[in-house]
């Protein structure tokens, strides 16, 4: 059973500029006291075509975690366009927010994000190069996140190993044109999110999860109305 739950996850200043930090507003339940701190990652998939280009945007530690439930806003600064190859900027991609206890990796939150050049270009031509990233405006899937959990060792109890479950299905059209990215390279994160700070604290009900220190410097599920889930992926109804 995991001692940590993600309850809910909020995009927040959605959508906006490209620039813009991205804002996930967490919610999760600890069931009990636990020994070490948790680490947070914010993953931003880059290309399709290499993981090269992968940015790590942010990674934190927050502890100690009161049991109960505790909420904070996870903050990152917006990736190094710069970094990204030119044809990578605009288009469909994939943010990715990571939770792990002890360095194993227990539960991965992704979302489908959407850059646009938001202003008049000939479709024929195509927006002007260098692109001019003012222009870009970013635009996250808020209400299709895909949630995989994965079985880990919390302390000295054995890991109970989850049943597999049948993998939900994308009933909503508006996935389509986004599911050519999870056949190529960047299946081995995507194909996880789909089978389903400058971060800091805030004070939750029961307690304030204190983030101790910044790793890089960048800048029973209970669920949420409208999300549904089984034991190996949790997505919006």
């Amino acid at each position: 059973m995991a001692l940590v739950n993600v309850v809910n996850m909020v995009v927040l200043d959605n959508p906006t500029q490209f620039s813009s930090p991205f804002q996930f507003e967490i919610t999760f339940e600890c069931l009990q006291e636990l020994d070490d701190d948790l680490e947070w990652k914010v993953l931003y998939v880059g290309s399709a075509e290499s993981s090269t280009h992968d940015q790590v945007l942010d990674e934190i530690l927050v502890g100690p975690i009161p049991v109960g439930t505790n909420k904070f806003v996870l903050q990152a600064d917006a990736p190094d366009a710069s970094e990204l190859p030119e044809d990578s900027v605009l288009g469909v991609t994939v943010i990715l927010v990571t939770c792990s206890y002890k360095e194993q990796e227990f539960v991965r939150i992704g979302y489908y994000v959407n850059n646009e050049y938001s202003q008049p270009f000939d479709p024929e031509v195509g927006p002007p190069k260098p692109i001019h990233m003012p222009h870009v405006v970013r635009t996250i899937l808020a209400d299709k996140p895909r949630v995989t959990r994965f079985p880990i060792h919390w302390g000295e109890q054995p890991v109970i190993e989850q049943q597999s479950q049948p993998q939900l299905q994308q009933s909503d059209p508006m996935m389509d044109p986004m599911t050519s990215v999870e056949m190529d390279d960047e299946s081995r994160y995507v194909e996880n999110v789909s089978d389903d700070d400058m971060g800091y604290g805030r004070a939750s009900d029961s307690g304030t999860p204190i983030i101790k220190q910044k790793l890089l410097g960048f800048g029973s599920n209970v669920v949420s109305p409208g999300m549904s889930y089984d034991d190996d992926a949790m997505v919006m109804a």
